[in-house]
């Protein structure tokens, strides 16, 4: 385990490379959190500085204060969800970078420094994403970059998702959203477009605030130069009931937030006449009740706050 010494080697700042901020949240998952901090030590990037934000947790995150003494221990009284969270990591953090890391992610030697070096070397850039790979199987592909997203069904996909990585994906590539697990953001962007929307909670809050640097013109890229590993949905289970009522709740959401006229009224009679019968008739099939009243759930949010413009206005 790391030492006191060990850790303030990583937040020497006396070069010229900027300070990175990184920041990554906690819930209930000490020992998944302190395997993400352990290989931070490994980076060989000298300039940072660790934040971990406990949300709310029901154990102690005592531990990581106790094995990391210079990572800045953030604790909230209560879970603010995902967006809630980084926030207010956001607001203990000193450096010109940000680097928002899930904390079931292992980042290994040599990671942060091409994001740094894209970052620094075009300010069009509002963030970038490392490529990344799958912890159990780590020449699997989970990210790449993303596709547009669909106009009305609300998706976009993972471009190499599951594909063996053969380094076809190794050219650096602009991507209209980057991945939630390891986005790191320039401040001077997100001074400009504000912190990440709170409402979400979970999912879809990183898509929203990657198209709001888009409509302030800022560019995405990916940076296949860069790696991490990602253990994948360690807080909310790959399906769970959870998962499938923010999933079902939050794209809803987003397009209310982000598309207007004609293509919001199409994709609004998509989800409510095609994708959330079609769910919940899959779920019905496989017995899945609990999944079931989810997306009942999430429909109904949208019922009771369809007239509250804090929710649906992006600003």
């Amino acid at each position: 385990m790391a030492n006191r010494s060990d850790m303030n080697t990583l937040e020497t700042t006396g070069n010229a490379l900027p300070l990175v901020s990184i920041i990554s949240v906690n819930y209930n998952n000490v020992a998944v959190t302190c395997d993400m901090l352990a290989s931070l030590q490994s980076t060989g990037y000298p300039a940072l500085e660790v934040i971990v934000v406990d949300n709310g947790s029901s154990e102690s995150p005592e531990a990581i204060a106790e094995r990391y003494p210079s990572v800045q221990l953030v604790t909230s009284p209560q879970n603010l969800g995902f967006a809630g969270a980084n926030n207010l990591g956001i607001r203990h953090a000193h450096g010109e970078l940000l680097f928002f890391l899930n904390n079931d992610t292992i980042v290994p030697a040599g990671a942060i420094e091409p994001l740094v070096t894209a970052l620094q070397s075009n300010p069009h850039l509002a963030a970038v994403s490392p490529k990344i790979l799958y912890h159990d199987h780590p020449d699997l592909l989970q990210f790449a970059g993303y596709t547009e997203m669909n106009p009305y069904t609300v998706r976009c996909h993972s471009i190499g998702y599951k594909e063996q990585d053969r380094g076809q994906y190794d050219q650096l590539r602009s991507s209209p959203y980057l991945h939630g697990a390891a986005m790191m953001v320039r401040r001077e962007a997100l001074a400009r477009v504000g912190l990440m929307a709170e409402m979400y909670f979970l999912y879809y809050e990183e898509l929203d605030w990657c198209h709001r640097f888009r409509q302030a013109g800022y560019a995405l890229a990916v940076v296949p130069q860069a790696k991490i590993y990602h253990k994948e949905s360690v807080t909310t289970g790959k399906d769970s009931p959870l998962r499938q009522y923010y999933i079902s709740r939050n794209r809803m959401l987003f397009m209310k937030r982000n598309f207007s006229g004609r293509q919001r009224l199409i994709a609004t009679l998509y989800q409510h006449l095609i994708a959330f019968p079609k769910n919940i008739l899959s779920y019905l099939i496989k017995g899945k009740i609990e999944h079931v009243r989810s997306i009942v759930r999430a429909w109904h949010w949208h019922v009771i706050n369809r007239n509250n413009p804090a929710v649906y206005h992006n600003g």
